[in-house]
């Protein structure tokens, strides 16, 4: 049964990242505040293989903050 609650959050994660991803190539920003959005959503799936609920968790925090406007700094 755990193994079925796994691959369900597993499911949700992908589902999650695949929108956040979609949602930065939108962003009317800059290309280095792009950039530093794609690497933190690069680092979260790389997570996802050895801690999907830490993954998970740090993709709600990413989507909240991305929602609210809260970019980081722009890259150089």
């Amino acid at each position: 049964m755990e193994h079925d609650g796994q691959l369900q959050l597993y499911a949700a994660v992908a589902v999650r990242l695949k929108e956040a991803h979609a949602k930065v190539r939108a962003l009317q920003v800059p290309e280095g505040v792009r950039m530093a959005l794609t690497r933190k959503l690069l680092v979260i799936t790389a997570a996802a293989k050895h801690d999907l609920a830490g993954a998970a968790r740090r993709l709600e925090r990413f989507t909240e903050d991305l929602d609210e406007g809260r970019f980081p700094e722009e890259e150089r």
